[in-house]
């Protein structure tokens, strides 16, 4: 094996995001339910004999030092010498968005020189190397719609049903770390039971909005007074009648599209979101089940 390419790096969305607690290490402790999207960066990934990590970027300039070759960095010590690699990505998913780019761009690395590598490492060891790099790289390895707990580690499958949302990230994104800092941050959310999300998507005819409008999002006060065009964002959607709230700890925010009166999801017309603010991007995606690398590490040996 030579080359992998057209690798996905799907992004994900925060249905809801609760903060319920802080360790003494200053970690805080979370509640989520993280959704994958079909918003996608891609890898290409060939085979070197040199020892040589490199990059190119195909679209949007990424770090000199990125998530993918830190993660790429972590694995080669397991790789027979001389094993490089070098690494292509056209990158897609907006950064400081709140939809994990970063860390799904760094599973699909570690899953790809897993197998042009020929490392055979079972998904538990890539989800080990993973946590270091990132609390959500774990959730994109095992490469399933999930509820998660902890600082990100904990984390259940779940099924979703299907669903079209609008996507908007604003010109601006917001540094994690300026909102987890914030003397104001709500940190002490009672914990909420993954059967009580589940009974969402199962109702009849309005199920995806319940799941929509599952807890909140404990970052987006703040986040919406370190940047302003958060509010701005979730108004603009609010004016066509879709309700929105922000992802993770980012800037983008997100809006079931849903035909009135039903569950069923549909898709707005493009002439409806002609009207952004210049600098935003807009995007119409659908939820995936699964990411289309599942599989690509064998977890019967984890």
């Amino acid at each position: 094996m030579k080359a992998l390419y057209d690798l996905p790096a799907p992004a994900k969305l925060n249905l809801f995001l609760h903060v319920t607690g802080r360790r003494a290490d200053g970690y805080h402790l979370l509640q989520s339910v993280f959704m994958l999207i079909d918003w996608c960066d891609t890898l290409h990934m060939e085979l070197r004999h040199d020892g040589t990590l490199s990059r190119e970027d195909l679209e949007t300039p990424l770090p000199a030092d990125d998530l993918v070759l830190r993660a790429a960095r972590a694995l080669q010590p397991l790789a027979p010498p001389g094993s490089g690699a070098h690494i292509a990505i056209a990158k897609r998913i907006p950064a400081q968005a709140g939809m994990g780019g970063g860390s799904s761009d760094a599973a699909t690395c570690l899953l790809a020189l897993n197998r042009l590598w020929q490392l055979n490492l079972p998904l538990s060891r890539l989800e080990a190397i993973g946590l270091q790099l990132g609390a959500d790289v774990p959730f994109f390895l095992r490469g399933h719609n999930a509820w998660v707990e902890g600082i990100g580690e904990q984390i259940t499958p779940i099924a979703l049903p299907a669903a079209d949302v609008v996507v908007v990230h604003p010109s601006r994104g917001i540094d994690t770390r300026s909102i987890f800092v914030a003397p104001d941050l709500e940190r002490a959310t009672t914990p909420a039971i993954i059967s009580g999300f589940a009974a969402c998507g199962e109702q009849d005819g309005q199920g995806q909005l319940a799941m929509f409008g599952f807890g909140r999002n404990d970052l987006q006060p703040v986040a919406q007074r370190l940047c302003p065009e958060v509010s701005q964002a979730i108004e603009w959607l609010g004016a066509k009648g879709l309700k929105a709230r922000m992802t993770g700890s980012g800037s983008a925010v997100f809006a079931p599209v849903l035909v009135p009166g039903g569950g069923h999801a549909a898709r707005l017309q493009e002439a409806d979101l002609s009207d952004a603010p210049q600098g935003w991007t807009v995007r119409q995606c659908r939820n995936m089940s699964v990411h289309p690398l599942a599989g690509w590490a064998d977890s019967d040996n984890s």
